[in-house]
């Protein structure tokens, strides 16, 4: 057996430029530093304390994201690929040395962006960088919606029409009730699709065409249709 030489990772890099590497092309276009700020502004935290392991950049993560919507991969995939590509590695600016944000990382920080409602500025800026370098054809675009399931709330009748009506309960907000309010989900709403029901949210997607890239993201409850949310 051939052993592994010093070099056999950057000839395969190389083989993979010369046969043609979107994500490469893509690196060679986007400034991602333009994030940062954004990121930062919505994400960083003042420390609690000593302990916990450090963050990983803002910028690699929301490079992870991009990936996951190019690629329609789940978070456990995307831990998996990310390992398994030379390609995604490069893309990432990681190294086989360097450790990889496993799915449970990548979760997190995507409900992290969620909570700091910041999804929508990010897709945005990241469309407008696309337009900007023409990575994005003009044969039309695919608009697309993911279920994401939550689990289901066993509220009362009343609870549940107040929180359909974007109220929040008023018993959850008595003091001896907010441990109770902390677990309940009051965003999640219920769709049908394919004659079976859902609870949780959408995640709604609008693709160039051609090029396969994201021109839009976002995140709503279940029951928004797709069209009203990413119009063309």
């Amino acid at each position: 057996m051939k052993q592994k030489g010093l070099f056999d990772e950057e000839d395969r890099l190389r083989v993979l430029s010369k046969l043609g590497d979107s994500l490469e092309k893509l690196n060679e276009k986007i400034n991602w530093e333009i994030f940062k700020p954004l990121l930062k502004k919505a994400l960083t935290k003042e420390p609690k304390g000593l302990g916990g392991r450090p963050a990983y950049d803002y910028v690699l993560m929301f490079k992870i994201i991009i990936l996951q919507k190019l690629y329609n991969i789940s978070d456990d995939q995307t831990e998996y690929q990310i390992n398994d590509r030379l390609s995604f590695m490069r893309f990432l600016g990681l190294e086989l040395k360097d450790k990889v944000p496993d799915a449970k990382t990548i979760w997190l920080f995507k409900e992290k962006l969620i909570e700091a409602r910041v999804s929508k500025k990010l897709f945005e800026k990241f469309g407008k960088e696309l337009a900007r370098n023409n990575l994005i054809g003009k044969e039309g675009t695919i608009i697309d919606a993911t279920i994401v399931e939550a689990p289901i709330q066993h509220n009362s009748k009343d609870e549940n029409e107040q929180i359909k009506n974007g109220k929040i309960p008023e018993q959850w907000q008595e003091a001896k009730n907010k441990a109770k309010l902390s677990q309940k989900d009051c965003d999640a709403r219920w769709t049908k699709k394919h004659k079976r029901s859902y609870y949780g949210y959408k995640d709604h997607i609008k693709v160039d065409k051609k090029s396969k890239l994201i021109l839009k993201a976002t995140v709503t409850a279940a029951n928004v249709h797709d069209s009203r949310e990413l119009k063309i």
